[in-house]
């Protein structure tokens, strides 16, 4: 028997071609053809103007949901004796995944038109087909569903404005006055509800449209709105955070909530009020972002560049927001201007004639963004995790793809305010563009054998984390090297020779020790990167994946290796190193200065130069801590 032989007798015993006519089989085998794919190549890609069905002899695929934010996630594996492309056949191309193989797939691509002919012929075949598709959009509705909602609660608190910002006027009634004079006045000022009072307006309960219909429906129109309010209504102070509110408007009751100062009505929230927050200043930047044409437009959107995100970094900061929160906060917009740099820069590469990209890829960024820990004085670090691609005869394409990829988008972040790496740590680079086996080898380098600059640039890396593309790259990555560079003695004793390299600016005497004619210190260098660099350390020995320096502080005291005063000094010196960083930056972007991480301590107030000192204390501490504990590890 022939190889086609063969595989033609494995399709026909499978259900459910066993339920074609033998004319029926024949038609679809003869208009069928043989497909090979290697691993990590494309079965088909979204962007694919056609897509036919393929039986999967052998191997292992996958299919890869595109989401807008640039995140690739996976909801289902493909194996052998399983169809591909039926969701799109039947979808006319209007669904946004992929097929990837796994491994190296054989496979049987039928023609699109035979195999929808068929199903018009053969009501077995095509009622099993169907309801198989039926229970794959059920789970990847379930799938894309789970993906948002944890996608979602990435937020940061963003929108910490006051309540008072947001309300509405208060329209009052007392409650005396009969149903029926509520209902005109809700119809006069066209409002969801009122506000009950006495003759004191002292707050007696609100009334809605929802009570006055039940009211009026039962005949009660003469009778007083206090037989009807709702008499202990959800109030909310007016100098409160607006998130603090929300919670109340997802029971279905809620209409409407006072606002109050004190114990007096000076406002109400109602749902809709929420929407006021579409004029603020930083979800008007994020619309032009998520709408900007080409990166020209971008430029003008850029933090250094506009105004108005100057002007909404000071609000979060004058409201009280955790400055480790701000950073976050820039952090994530960054974020959105280098995921719409990548799109274009991916349209670029089709538009120039090179297509889609032939591999699986992950954008990441380093170091301060990926801690999510930026101020505005920042460079690029980034660099890409491909998939596995060495073993395929179109190599040198992809290398050379991916190269004109990555340079594409580390000049558009410079061109929108982001200077190059003078460290050259950008994904242009061969160094730092990478398939996945080579970035575990790169690791594995830096385990046994790193020099100091090596130990910089690990340090750098290490800090990692995905933006676009295909996440499970990163997380793969992630997954193979913790546990060897936790094993890493040798490496352990260069990260600690490098962190040791600056000493926190503070004497013998307990003094702040300051540098020429302007009298500054590196708040970066000399301060925060000694508790970035010492809790780093810790996060490698214990095994840590978070990234952030927070979640790993989080998770040094949950492993009792950090006493819960000591994260909570560090969380506190961190805010409060952010807090003169951001504002330094702020003010040398509004006086056209160049962009540096110096503060003058003499120029602070008082209170504020208390509060440097004892941020570095708690630096100095830190190092210390580090250094005795490596050495107690050592034998020292």
């Amino acid at each position: 028997m022939g190889e086609q032989e063969r595989y033609e007798e494995v399709i026909r015993n499978s259900f459910p071609f066993d339920l074609l006519s033998e004319d029926q089989f024949k038609m679809m085998i003869e208009k069928s053809e043989r497909k090979s794919f290697q691993e990590n190549e494309y079965v088909f890609h979204e962007e694919d103007e056609e897509v036919e069905v393929f039986f999967l002899l052998k191997g292992l695929a996958k299919n890869v949901l595109h989401r807008e934010n640039g995140k690739e996630f996976s909801v289902r594996f493909y194996y052998p004796g399983d169809l591909i492309g039926l969701m799109i056949l039947l979808a006319g191309g209007q669904m946004n995944f992929s097929v990837q193989a796994l491994e190296n797939c054989e496979t049987v691509k039928f023609r699109k038109s035979v195999f929808l002919k068929i199903m018009t012929e053969n009501e077995s075949f095509s009622e099993v087909v169907l309801t198989g598709i039926g229970e794959r959009m059920k789970s990847l509705y379930d799938e894309i569903k789970i993906e948002r909602n944890e996608t979602d609660a990435e937020n940061i608190g963003l929108f910490r404005t006051r309540v008072h910002t947001i309300m509405e006027r208060a329209r009052l009634i007392n409650e005396h006055r009969s149903l029926k004079e509520s209902a005109r006045l809700i119809t006069e000022w066209n409002t969801a509800g009122l506000v009950v009072v006495n003759q004191q307006e002292e707050l007696k309960g609100v009334i809605t449209q929802q009570h006055i219909i039940r009211g009026l429906l039962q005949g009660d129109g003469d009778k007083p709105v206090r037989d009807w309010m709702e008499k202990e209504p959800h109030t909310i102070q007016e100098y409160a955070f607006s998130y603090d509110v929300l919670t109340f408007f997802k029971d279905d009751y809620i209409d409407l909530v006072p606002v109050m100062k004190g114990e007096r009505v000076v406002g109400i929230l109602m749902a809709e009020s929420f929407l006021q927050l579409q004029d603020s200043k930083y979800l008007n930047l994020s619309y032009r972002l998520q709408h900007a044409k080409k990166v020209a437009e971008i430029i003008a959107l850029a933090p250094k560049n506009s105004e108005d995100f100057l002007l909404f970094t000071e609000a979060l900061l004058n409201e009280r927001t955790h400055p480790t929160e701000v950073c976050e906060f820039i952090s994530n917009y960054n974020d959105q201007i280098h995921r719409k740099v990548i799109k274009f820069a991916l349209n670029d590469m089709r538009n120039e004639g090179y297509g889609k990209p032939p591999v699986n890829y992950c954008f990441i960024v380093m170091g301060s963004q990926g801690r999510k820990e930026q101020a505005f004085s920042t460079d690029q670090d980034n660099g890409l995790i491909l998939g596995n691609y060495q073993h395929l005869a179109n190599k040198r394409e992809v290398e050379e793809f991916f190269h004109r990829f990555a340079a594409k988008v580390n000049q558009g972040l410079a061109d929108c305010g982001f200077p190059e790496c003078t460290g050259g740590i950008m994904a242009r680079e061969r160094k730092w563009c990478r398939e996945l086996n080579e970035w575990k080898e790169e690791v594995g380098k830096w385990i046994k054998q790193a020099d100091a600059q090596e130990v910089r640039d690990f340090t750098i890396f290490i800090d990692y984390r995905p933006i676009y593309g295909d996440f499970t790259l990163a997380e793969k990555l992630r997954d193979e090297i913790t546990k060897p560079v936790q094993q890493g003695k040798l490496l352990h004793a260069m990260l600690m020779k490098d962190t040791i390299r600056f000493r926190v600016p503070i004497n013998p005497l307990g003094r702040i020790s300051v540098k020429g004619k302007k009298k500054t210190i590196d708040l970066k260098k000399s301060a925060l990167m000694q508790i970035v660099n010492g809790v780093r350390i810790f996060a490698i020995r214990y095994g840590i994946k978070e990234v952030s320096t927070f979640a790993r502080l989080d998770m040094l005291e949950k492993l009792e290796v950090f006493h819960p005063r000591d994260v909570k000094n560090a969380k506190l010196a961190m805010d409060y190193l952010h807090f003169f960083r951001i504002q330094a930056n702020i003010t040398q972007l509004r006086e056209e200065e160049f962009l540096s991480n110096m503060i003058a301590p003499l120029s602070l107030e008082k209170e504020e130069r208390k509060q440097l000192k004892e941020s570095l204390f708690i630096a100095k501490r830190l190092q210390q801590m580090s250094e005795l504990s490596f050495a107690k590890n050592r034998g020292i």
